[in-house]
């Protein structure tokens, strides 16, 4: 009897410690995320860029005015914020009424960050005259939102190299 004890009292501690032993912790796997080709993006922002310099020799804002989204913030040298796409059309509007004929800009991206979704760049931009002569160069920042499938800009913000008496 004695034996039967012994073997059931150390088969149910067996049992026990068995039963409390913890399964191994499985890792969850994060989901793969692929991370944008920053390359590709800087290409895209570019040809909108090249086309807005298009535009801006043509003094076309129709053109300009569609690469700004309705709650563009922009704020420029030796002006106030401006806000909304009506008052950034108006500036633009006064801004050409103002510029030199034989102007021609040229915008080049530098830098892009962020993802496909959202994007900051940074610029700079070059007005040469008619001659060929750097009438004036600057550097700018753009915050980029893809909006329905077409990158909008949102907010900018442009400062120039060159004191104003010597453009």
């Amino acid at each position: 009897m004695k034996r039967t004890f012994l073997f059931f009292t150390t088969l149910l501690c067996f049992l026990f410690f068995i039963s409390c032993k913890q399964a191994p912790a499985t890792v969850a796997e994060a989901p793969e995320t692929t991370k944008p080709d920053m390359t590709v993006l800087k290409a895209e922002i570019q040809a909108l860029n090249d086309t807005w310099a298009k535009a801006t020799n043509a003094r076309d804002v129709a053109t300009i005015m569609g690469f700004y989204g309705d709650d563009i913030i922009s704020m420029q040298d030796d002006k106030a914020t401006i806000t909304g796409k009506a008052a950034v059309e108006k500036d633009a509007a006064s801004w050409f009424s103002e510029a030199k004929e034989g102007n021609v800009a040229m915008y080049e991206t530098l830098e892009v960050f962020g993802d496909d979704k959202m994007l900051t760049e940074i610029g700079k931009s070059t007005t040469k005259d008619a001659s060929g002569k750097v009438v004036n160069s600057g550097k700018y920042i753009a915050v980029w939102e893809k909006r329905n499938g077409k990158w909008e800009c949102i907010r900018e913000m442009t400062n120039d190299d060159m004191k104003r008496e010597d453009k």
